[in-house]
C-alpha cells in the first residue's frame, strides 16, 4: 500500500515542504529509508520500531520503503520521526489514510513513544500554512511556538499513541492558541537606566544609538560601568513590531534557543558572546548550518565586551553584517542567508593596563603599546562604528548622590518618538532607521546648510576621516535632529556628531 504524509525541513530561517512517501510491498523484508537522510534521520528506524512496541503497535514484516521527497534535498535532524511513523501506520492500515489529507506532522519520537520537541517548528508551521495545510501536529513543548502562525490549526501531542487516536477519531484535543501580539504585551527588563549613577554623556550617546540604530563603542578603564550601561540598552529600545517579533522568533526557533517559553519573543535579544568565540560561532554556519550570534542578535543588541581581546579573524567577519544587515554563508554543501540587523555595542579598555586617561590612576603603558592595542581593531571595522564614547569612572560624590536618575521608560519615550519620525520619513523604502540610509537617501533626507557643511569639511580635513565616516557623521546628526524634533540638520547637530569620533583623532594614545 502507498501512503503520503507531509512535513518540512529547515532552510536558513525558513523551511521547505517535504513529502514522506511510504510503500509497503512484497518481495523482501526490512525498512529502507531513501531521500538523502543524514545519520539522525537514518537512526529514526530504531526509534520508530521501539516506539511501536511500547505503544501497542506492530511493525510490518514486509518490505517497507520510505522516501523523503524532494530526494535531492538533504534531510537533517530528528523531526522526521513522527511523520514517518504515522505514514507507516497508515500504510499498515492502523491509522485511517484519509485522515492524513491537509495535515502535516513534525516531532521526534522517544523509545517509549513519547513525542519530543525539535528545532525549527515555527518556520515549518509557516511553510505548512503556505502550502495550504489546515492542521499540523507538533510536540506539546513546541505548541506555543507554532501557534504564533495564524491560519493553521496547531494540535499539541505528547505520544504516538495519542496521535493515532486523534487521526482515528477516537480522541479530540483543543488546538493551541497564540499569545497576544508583541505590541500589546508589556515587556519587562530587569535592568534600568535609573540604576546608573552619573555618566550623563554616555547615556546621551546610547540614547542616540538606540534612536537611530547606530553602532557604538565605549572606551574606558575597568570598573567605569561600560558593561552595566551596555546591558541596559535593550530597555530603551522600542518594542518589537509583530513582524520583527515573528522574524526574531524564527531565528531562535531554528537555533533551538527559545528556552522554556516557546511563544513569540517579547523582548529584543541581547547577545554577549565570549571573546574566545570562533568565527563560525559568531557568524553562523557549521557542518549543519545554524544561525550565529550576529543573527541571534537580529532586531536587538550584539555586545562585544573587551573587543580587542577577540581574534582578528573573528572581528573582521563582522564587516558584511554591519554593512548589509544580513549574512550570506556559502559552503560546498549548502548556501544560506541569515538576517543580522543588529546594533553593535562594544567596550574596551584604552590600553593594556586599562588606565590610560584615568583621572587618578597612572597608566604604565608606553605610547607605542597604547597605539598597538588600539590597532587590534582595524580601521575599516572602526569606520562602521558610528559613536566612539569615552567613559570615565563615576566620582564618589555622584555615587553617593540621592538624586534620582532618569529611568529607561523616560529615555525610551524619546527614542520611540524619534523612531516614529524615521518610520514616516522612510515609509515604503524598506529602510527603518537612519543608520540604514544609502548615499542617495543621504542626499535626499539630509541636506546640509553652508555652515554645517563647512564645519564638517573642516573636521574631515583635520581628523583625516574616511568617506564612510563622513556619511556616518551625517547619519548621527540626522538622529540628533530627530530627537530634538528638528526638521533640518543644524551646525550644533553636526558638531555633536563629530564629537563622537574621538578614536579618529591623531593624538589619541599619544
Amino acid at each position: 500500500m502507498f501512503v503520503r504524509t507531509y512535513t518540512g525541513a529547515v532552510a536558513g530561517i525558513g523551511a521547505v515542504g517535504v513529502t514522506v512517501e511510504v510503500s509497503i510491498t512484497g518481495g523482501g523484508t526490512g525498512l529502507f529509508l531513501v531521500g538523502l537522510p543524514d545519520n539522525a534521520v537514518k537512526e529514526s528506524e530504531q526509534r520508530i520500531r521501539s516506539a511501536y512496541e511500547n505503544s501497542g503497535f506492530r511493525m510490518t514484516q514486509r518490505k517497507c520503503v520510505v522516501n523523503l521527497a524532494p530526494a535531492d534535498l538533504r534531510k537533517e535532524g530528528s523531526g522526521f520521526d513522527l511523520p514517518i511513523a504515522v505514514a507507516i501506520l497508515a500504510a499498515m492500515q492502523q491509522v485511517m489514510p484519509e485522515s492524513l489529507d491537509e495535515v502535516a506532522f513534525v516531532g521526534e519520537l522517544s523509545l517509549n513513544g513519547e513525542v519530543r520537541a525539535v528545532k525549527g517548528v515555527l518556520p515549518i508551521t509557516a511553510e505548512a500554512r503556505e502550502q495550504g495545510f489546515k492542521r499540523i501536529y507538533v510536540p506539546e513543548e513546541n505548541a506555543a511556538e507554532a501557534a504564533v502562525v495564524e491560519g493553521i490549526e496547531v494540535v499539541p501531542v505528547v505520544s504516538l499513541q495519542q496521535v493515532a487516536s486523534l487521526l482515528n477519531g477516537q480522541l479530540e484535543i483543543e488546538a493551541a492558541t497564540a499569545e497576544p501580539p508583541a505590541e500589546q504585551q508589556q515587556s519587562e527588563y530587569a535592568e534600568d537606566f535609573a540604576d546608573v549613577k552619573g555618566q550623563m554623556h554616555v547615556k546621551r550617546a546610547l540614547e542616540i544609538a538606540a534612536a537611530g540604530g547606530h553602532n557604538v563603542i565605549m572606551i574606558g578603564p575597568p570598573g567605569s560601568g561600560k558593561t552595566m550601561l551596555a546591558r541596559r540598552i535593550p530597555s530603551i529600545l522600542p518594542p518589537m513590531t509583530p513582524e520583527e517579533a515573528l522574524e526574531t522568533t524564527k531565528i531562535h526557533s531554528v537555533a533551538g534557543k527559545l528556552g522554556t517559553h516557546r511563544g513569540l519573543m517579547k523582548c529584543r535579544p541581547f547577545r554577549a558572546p565570549h571573546h574566545l568565540a570562533s568565527p563560525v560561532a559568531l557568524i553562523g554556519g557549521g557542518q549543519n548550518p545554524q544561525p550565529g550570534e550576529v543573527s541571534l542578535a537580529h532586531n536587538g543588541v550584539l555586545f562585544l565586551d573587551e573587543m580587542p581581546e577577540f581574534g582578528h579573524s573573528v572581528l573582521e567577519v563582522l564587516r558584511q553584517p554591519l554593512e548589509d544587515k544580513h549574512i550570506s554563508i556559502a559552503r560546498a554543501r549548502y548556501a544560506v542567508d541569515y538576517p543580522s540587523n543588529f546594533t553593535l555595542v562594544a567596550s574596551m579598555n584604552p590600553c593594556p593596563c586599562g588606565y590610560y586617561n584615568h583621572p587618578t590612576k597612572e597608566c604604565t603603558c608606553s605610547a607605542a603599546a597604547v597605539h598597538r592595542y588600539m590597532g587590534r581593531i582595524s580601521g575599516p571595522l572602526m569606520d562602521r562604528i558610528d559613536l566612539h564614547v569615552e567613559v570615565t569612572p563615576v566620582s564618589r560624590e555622584e555615587m553617593s548622590s540621592e538624586q534620582a536618575a532618569e529611568s529607561s521608560a523616560e529615555v525610551r519615550s524619546r527614542v520611540m518618538a524619534a523612531r516614529q519620525v524615521q518610520a514616516e520619513r522612510f515609509r515604503g523604502t524598506g529602510v527603518h532607521t537612519n543608520t540604514m540610509m544609502t548615499s542617495a537617501m543621504l542626499r535626499r533626507f539630509c541636506p546640509l546648510s553652508v555652515e554645517a557643511r563647512t564645519l564638517l569639511d573642516r573636521a574631515m580635513e583635520r581628523l583625516q576621516l574616511s568617506a564612510r565616516a563622513y556619511d556616518r557623521i551625517i547619519k548621527v546628526a540626522r538622529t540628533i535632529a530627530d530627537l530634538e524634533g528638528a526638521a533640518d540638520i543644524a551646525p550644533a547637530h553636526i558638531s555633536e556628531a563629530i564629537g563622537y569620533r574621538s578614536l579618529d583623532r591623531d593624538n589619541w594614545g599619544r
